[in-house]
């Protein structure tokens, strides 16, 4: 059974959750597998934030859009591959409605029957950075996180057919609230080059083995999606509105220390040669690669955010994720992004962080499933209609999702984590002799930086240099 949020009759006028604060956060802090709290936000303020209320209360502020090809290919849309406008929600809205198009404005040059829009990933303290009181709406302080609020969240509209390709976010767990309409869903940091949507099993065959656990996200239901579960996401409404937060884990640490690593790599090896047009390894909306001096502020910064929580849990001291002043700058570092070049089935992924081999079936029945905890179940164990977000566990079973959702990270991201040795090459780099083609035989950057980045690789270079640090 549930737990009650108290023993004392509820007051006037007050909603009574079903789980208290801190049983809700003990169920986040330990739940490693996908799942969706009900009945637990319905006197937060941000419920009234659908897009009407949203555009009237930005008046006019303009924001930006991803737009891809309603088309489903083998390729997933990458931001790489999508256009951006800036627009006002006004004028989304009235695109979105599919009005005649405009011989002007941002949207002008994109046939709703064709595209769709997304503005994902968008930090609430900077688009309401001059209404700080609309960040005491959101309220995660019901889920056992007090001083969380909008601040410390992101805010996501799509129309029907925005996705996110298939990917899992670097850092800590995700809870995500819907809003309006069934769920658009973000991008994050590591992404699979199979889409999931519409696969290509001559070039990834391992992938027919995998397993979704799917769900549809309703307005009022809030998503746990646990550290490093793979989910695809896509919005299966008109219009979709979703607000999320990442919750640190102390796991984010030597996270960070393996990210900088990356960033030296990349933009060292990056910023020596020519800059080329389409360069997969760059998001579009990076500025450039940031210099080397920056770079190894960042990794001297996360090894001492490292150390300083190591110091913390030997004298049971709880430490959080990073300092404001840490989180405010991770919190703005532009993310670059990177394909990676091999099906999620067909890597042995790190078990240890990839979350759901290591929490015992046994302990699923402490967990207070039911009616107000949902368990996000296998596709085949689901014979309900469904739609939303999907995520993997341990690179055994991928989990994807088919209709609806949203995801993020509030950090710069590490592009290597399931680069792997152990991943197949794709069968049409193959001669018939089982030989690598000569055409792929011409080593570029990219392919050095692939195996430099390979998590294998990173991770004993972090440990190796946290050793030198500590003596």
């Amino acid at each position: 059974m549930a737990e009650a949020q108290s023993h004392r009759p509820a007051a006037p006028g007050e909603d009574v959750k079903p789980f208290t604060p801190e049983k809700t956060k003990e169920i986040v802090m330990s739940l490693q597998q996908p799942a969706v709290f009900c009945n637990m936000v319905g006197d937060w303020p941000a419920l009234h934030w659908n897009a009407k209320y949203l555009s009237a209360a930005l008046a006019g502020k303009t924001i930006q859009f991803r737009l891809g090809l309603k088309t489903i290919g083998l390729v997933p849309q990458f931001e790489t591959r999508c256009s951006y406008v800036k627009a006002t929600l006004e004028e989304f809205l009235a695109w979105s409605c599919g009005q005649p198009p405009c011989l002007s404005g941002p949207f002008s040059c994109y046939e709703f029957s064709k595209y769709w829009a997304y503005a994902d990933y968008k930090y609430i303290a900077r688009i309401f950075e001059d209404k700080p009181e609309f960040f005491q709406d959101i309220r995660w302080s019901d889920f056992g996180f007090p001083g969380r609020s909008g601040e410390e969240s992101t805010l996501w509209i799509g129309s029907e057919g925005a996705n996110t390709p298939c990917h899992l976010d670097s850092y800590g767990c995700n809870l995500v609230l819907q809003v309006q309409g069934r769920i658009p869903y973000e991008e994050s940091s590591i992404f699979s080059k199979v889409n999931v949507a519409n696969p290509d099993l001559k070039r990834f065959p391992k992938f027919r083995n995998t397993t979704a656990h799917v769900v549809t996200l309703s307005p009022g239901q809030v998503l746990l999606v646990p550290r490093h579960w793979w989910h695809y996401v896509e919005s299966i409404d008109p219009i979709t509105i979703s607000i999320n937060s990442w919750i640190e884990l102390d796991a984010d640490h030597e996270a960070r220390v393996e990210e900088a690593i990356t960033r030296m790599l990349v933009c060292a090896l990056k910023s020596a040669e020519n800059p080329s047009d389409g360069d997969p390894w760059l998001n579009p909306t990076e500025v450039e690669a940031t210099s080397h001096e920056i770079n190894l502020q960042y990794l001297n910064k996360a090894v001492s955010a490292y150390f300083k929580c190591q110091k913390a849990s030997e004298s049971e001291q709880p430490c959080s994720s990073s300092s404001d002043a840490e989180q405010r700058t991770t919190a703005s570092c532009k993310r670059k992004k990177r394909e990676v070049g091999c099906e999620p089935e067909g890597c042995r992924l790190l078990t240890h962080e990839f979350g759901f081999s290591t929490f015992k079936a046994e302990n699923l029945h402490k967990i207070p499933f039911g009616p107000h905890l949902i368990q996000v179940l296998p596709q085949s164990q689901e014979t309900s209609s469904v739609g939303t977000v999907a995520v993997e566990s341990d690179g055994r079973d991928l989990l994807h999702e088919n209709e609806g959702g949203h995801f993020g990270k509030l950090h710069c991201t590490r592009k290597q984590l399931v680069m792997s040795n152990d991943c197949e090459m794709p069968t049409h780099q193959m001669g018939s002799d089982g030989s690598p083609n000569a055409s792929q035989t011409a080593l570029s950057t990219n392919d050095l930086l692939d195996c430099l980045v390979n998590p294998h690789v990173i991770n004993l270079v972090a440990r190796l240099l946290l050793e030198r640090t500590r003596v």
